[in-house]
């Protein structure tokens, strides 16, 4: 059975030792050194990984994040690529249910971070694991949007979200579509077509978590 939260894990880590700890990425204000810091603490630190979701707890969750991003840079890689089995979310039993799409994401962050970059050309199994997180990714990121959207991959099917008004169809493949709906709207190639005043809004749009 093929692991691709494992072989992301592995292309991103690699990837960082290459570009090294000061290389941009797509998080605005964050290079490869803060991406890193924040996939050790959602994965070693749940008390400051609990910062990610409730503001209350932000704070104390970035000033941890920025002591780790701190330390060594090869030992920071290093705990990405090797995560602890008792993790809450990379233990063996839900590695790939909860890290398959966060590091496809991350790995794209990285490579999309520069001036030259080009979609992958994804394997069958890998975009098929990506379009079974988008219907339930847009449903949530977009319940209040006014419009009414179609979101399209051709080859594997649609969903239909947002909070209805003018129509609005997204088209990309499973892979784009979930960097569009992440948040990362401008690096990610997909077509927008629909009634021009909600397909621009939909391009600004504060998406992802």
């Amino acid at each position: 059975m093929p692991r691709y939260a494992r072989t992301e894990r592995a292309a991103l880590a690699q990837l960082m030792i290459e570009v090294g700890p000061d290389a941009p990425t797509v998080n605005e204000g964050w290079v490869t050194r803060d991406l890193a810091a924040h996939l050790v603490v959602r994965e070693r630190r749940p008390d400051a990984a609990a910062g990610i979701l409730l503001p209350p707890l932000r704070g104390y969750g970035e000033r941890v994040r920025r002591r780790i991003a701190a330390g060594d840079w090869a030992a920071l890689v290093d705990q990405v690529r090797r995560p602890p089995v008792w993790s809450p979310v990379s233990n063996p039993l839900v590695d790939e249910v909860t890290n398959t799409m966060e590091f496809f994401i991350h790995h794209e962050d990285v490579r999309r971070g520069g001036p030259r970059w080009e979609p992958r050309d994804l394997p069958t199994g890998l975009e098929g694991a990506l379009w079974r997180r988008v219907s339930p990714m847009a449903r949530l990121a977009l319940r209040n949007f006014p419009a009414a959207l179609t979101i399209r991959a051709p080859g594997h099917g649609k969903v239909e979200a947002g909070g209805g008004g003018e129509p609005v169809e997204v088209v990309g493949t499973p892979g784009e579509l979930v960097i569009f709906f992440s948040g990362r709207q401008r690096v990610s190639r997909v077509e927008v077509d629909g009634d021009p005043e909600a397909a621009g809004r939909l391009r600004t749009a504060s998406l992802g978590f």
